[in-house]
């Protein structure tokens, strides 16, 4: 697998996943530097991680990285006083370490235009140059298809702007734009209102939408409403919120490394209660003395 080019596949799907590059390793590891893994957000890993010790870790700290958006550096087995490292202990006998720089990737921001209008055609194209996901749809937005770091904005020259609204303040987008002289925006708020939509929501309007240049063409009212999301993504707004479902793990009463519950082959039962390893040799040294480790 080209693990970039899967890469790009995904997050130009819109879909958010964590890039694992392997960036040095030292004596005995299964990991070899240049060695590249996407884990998704439920956990799963497509690509090489290394062995059994170094990837629970290695997933958990990647789901992290996929929920707060920040990179980091892991590093496992020795250690390693630079700011900002993360530290992880390993106890595998076979004493190898391992360095890896973990990426959340995640997917542009889409912009759904809603009309047929010349400068919402103009915004769809400015957008996709700017590296935004870009659509241009001639009826009102799906809610269901819109997340909290879209944006939409309703461009309908007057047709249906009003319903258009009310569908995109029914999603959970980010920003929600209406192109239109300012008195007609009052009209359409107005119609908002009657329709019982809350103030909340018709306060996430922009309406006009667009930075106040002094446009006046079409192609530079484009121009201002991108600038505005230029600036909005910039200040945060734009950011995915990526949904975590991070797989069972339960801990080597052994070797206190972590183990993927789902995939252990080692298991064994003690006085009702299950325990997992991440080798043999962890599972043989708990069943001779189960005592020592219980607690």
């Amino acid at each position: 697998m080209d693990v970039l080019a899967e890469v790009a596949r995904l997050t130009g799907e819109g879909r958010a996943v964590a890039l694992a590059t392997v960036t040095w390793r030292q004596g005995f590891t299964s990991g070899k530097p240049g060695a590249r893994a996407i884990i998704h957000p439920d956990g799963r890993v497509e690509g090489w991680l290394g062995g059994a010790c170094a990837r629970p870790a290695v997933v958990r700290h990647a789901l992290e990285a996929l929920a707060d958006g920040e990179p980091r550096l892991l590093v496992l087995g020795v250690h390693d006083h630079r700011p900002g490292v993360v530290q992880v202990e390993m106890a595998c006998t076979s004493e190898g370490a391992m360095e890896v720089y973990l990426e959340p990737m995640l997917p542009s921001p889409k912009l759904t235009v809603v009309g047929s209008s010349p400068a919402a055609e103009v915004l769809v194209d400015l957008a996709g140059r700017v590296g935004w996901r870009s659509e241009l749809i001639a009826d009102d937005p799906d809610p269901a298809t819109v997340g909290y770091g879209d944006a939409v904005v309703v461009a309908t020259q007057g047709h249906f702007d009003e319903t258009a609204l009310e569908a995109a303040l029914r999603s959970e987008a980010g920003y929600v734009g209406l192109v239109s002289s300012s008195k007609r925006a009052t009209e359409v708020m107005s119609w908002l209102r009657g329709r019982g939509v809350s103030e909340e929501a018709i306060v996430r309007v922009r309406a006009p939408a667009g930075l106040d240049l002094g446009a006046t063409t079409h192609e530079e009212i484009a121009v201002s409403i991108l600038a505005e999301l230029v600036a909005w993504r910039a200040g945060g707004g734009a950011r995915p919120v990526v949904s975590i479902n991070p797989p069972e793990v339960a801990i080597d009463p052994v070797c206190e490394m972590e183990v993927d519950v789902a995939s252990a082959r080692w298991v064994s039962e003690h006085a009702g209660q299950k325990y997992y390893f991440c080798a043999p040799g962890c599972q043989k040294a708990f069943e001779a003395e189960p005592a020592k480790y219980v607690g």
